[in-house]
């Protein structure tokens, strides 16, 4: 019986980082010991049945590893929630029942999509793509929604494990839009935030993170956060309705079929009661589909150990699969900066003395570590 996974945001404090071996404490260890833990023979540790690629690495990403390409992780130096305390994500409970919550969250969404697009993949996702040609990973699991992997490495099979941003999903019909499209329409309906936008790109005030820095480049926020843009609050931001939904009716839950309005200029209208478009990511507090928490699951079921790059591991989705490899027998490998959420657990009956090969722990830079390990192992 399937038992959903809702992904829930971890706000706990976090550990310092544990570092083993003792060497993995500069960046010439840490490659040396993750170059060991890649090319060590299976663990006689491993629980589970005889199949699988026990002498190859899963690897688990998170934000983290896309620092380096421009964008923001969440609890790094310069991470959003580092940066700005009273953030808060929104939750699909309140995307999906509130139109306001929508407006906000498109308006937002609005500007900061330039920043993504133009974004692109960092020496360490093409570092992962040429280590799994050379035979030391099976397959990645990322918690990203960037699609920095699959542009980066599309041969190598990818779980995303929350969905991705480069199109939008309708509710009901569960048709894809591609996301440029939106963008698009999102500027058509709201002419004085697409001037907004151009200025902001002029300025380079989306190039940053820091609210304080992005002020004084011409981006300012009101207190509770949302975007001040002269004459559009974000009460006044539209957004389309699903097009296949304004075409064919969808069947809803009840089993009777929804209706799209819109207005003159095509605008999603509160009289619908379908046609809402979001992003294809997996929101706070929303259910993980069950095929992709399977694909996650054997992900890690046919490896012999498992790389963690980049994350906290601070949303449950993602620590319950490093918890499901340490319950294998798994060696596990962590290249994080900064703490991760019960990593002790992990690596507690770990001799402080191993070389890496069983086990690695360092906070460093990955898209420094791992095109140096790459190098190590050629």
């Amino acid at each position: 019986m399937y038992k959903p996974l809702i992904r829930i945001p971890y706000t706990g404090p976090l550990p310092p980082p544990l570092i083993l071996p003792k060497s993995a404490s500069t960046v010439a260890g840490a490659t040396s010991a993750l170059a060991q833990f890649l090319s060590a023979p299976p663990s006689p540790r491993l629980r589970g049945l005889d199949h699988g690629h026990y002498d190859q690495a899963v690897f688990l990403t998170g934000a983290g590893i896309s620092v380096a390409s421009g964008l923001a992780d969440y609890r790094g130096e310069n991470g959003t929630y580092t940066q700005n305390k009273s953030y808060r994500p929104i939750y699909f409970n309140e995307f999906v029942d509130s139109h306001e919550a929508r407006k906000r969250y498109w308006a937002r969404s609005f500007l900061g999509w330039s920043s993504l697009h133009k974004a692109r993949p960092n020496a360490a996702h093409f570092a992962i793509g040429d280590l799994a040609k050379k035979g030391f990973i099976s397959s990645v699991i990322t918690q990203n929604v960037d699609s920095f992997h699959s542009q980066a490495h599309s041969h190598t099979p990818i779980v995303e494990l929350h969905g991705y941003l480069r199109a939008l999903v309708c509710i009901n019909c569960h048709q894809l839009m591609p996301r440029d499209q939106f963008q698009q329409a999102l500027a058509r309906l709201n002419p004085a935030w697409a001037t907004f936008l151009e200025e902001l790109l002029s300025t380079g005030a989306l190039d940053t993170e820091n609210p304080a820095e992005r002020r004084k480049k011409g981006y300012r926020t009101n207190p509770d956060g949302d975007a001040d843009v002269p004459g559009a609050p974000y009460t006044t931001f539209r957004y389309p309705a699903c097009p296949t939904c304004l075409t064919t009716a969808p069947e809803l839950r009840d089993g009777s079929r929804g209706h799209v309005e819109t207005d003159q200029d095509g605008a999603w209208s509160t009289e619908s009661n379908a046609g809402i478009l979001k992003p294809n990511v997996v929101m706070f507090g929303e259910s993980i589909p069950s095929k992709v928490k399977i694909a996650a699951e054997e992900a890690i079921d046919a490896a012999g150990r498992i790389v963690i790059i980049g994350s906290s591991l601070a949303t449950y989705s993602a620590w319950r699969l490093a918890k499901r490899a340490h319950e294998r027998g798994m060696p596990i490998g962590i290249l994080n900066l900064g703490g991760v959420r019960k990593e002790e657990a992990f690596f507690g009956d770990i001799d402080p003395l191993d070389s890496g090969m069983t086990a690695v722990r360092a906070s460093q830079p990955a898209e420094i570590v791992l095109p140096a390990v790459l190098k190590h192992l050629q």
